[in-house]
Parts: structure tokens; C-alpha cells; sequence
């Protein structure tokens, strides 16, 4: 099994905290991981597809494989 990278980490670290508006969150994407609020998105959905990341942090990873997963099903 491969390890998660410290991006990685960090990804999952920013997706875990909890934001009151969402231009604070783009803010920090921007600030503390130098990518686009869409690269976020992306290497966070990937992320929730990989066991290292699920071994890394499985609430946050559940809770959000949960909310995509209801996402998924609301547009069929």
C-alpha cells in the first residue's frame, strides 16, 4: 500500500476543519496549498477512493464518501 504524500495530508487536513463561509475555504486553498479550488476538489475525490487515505482518517473519509456517494444519487 502506498503512503499518502504530505499534499495529500495536507488536502485532507484542510478538508476536516470546519469553514463558515466558502471563499474562506478557496482563501486557504489557495494560501496554504498553491492550487485552484477545482485541483482541490479533484485530488480530494481521488484521495476518497484510495485505502491509505481511508487508514489515514476514517471518519472524515466515510463522512465524505457518504455525501459524494448521495450526491451521486440525487442526479440519477
Amino acid at each position: 500500500m502506498a503512503e499518502l504524500t504530505d499534499r495529500d495530508r495536507a488536502v485532507l487536513e484542510l478538508e476536516a476543519r470546519g469553514w463558515r463561509t466558502a471563499g474562506a475555504k478557496e482563501q486557504a486553498i489557495r494560501q496554504e496549498l498553491g492550487i485552484s479550488a477545482t485541483r482541490y476538489y479533484q485530488l480530494l475525490n481521488a484521495l476518497l477512493d484510495r485505502p491509505e487515505a481511508l487508514a489515514h482518517d476514517p471518519v472524515l473519509v466515510n463522512r465524505l464518501r457518504r455525501v459524494r456517494q448521495t450526491r451521486r444519487d440525487a442526479r440519477q
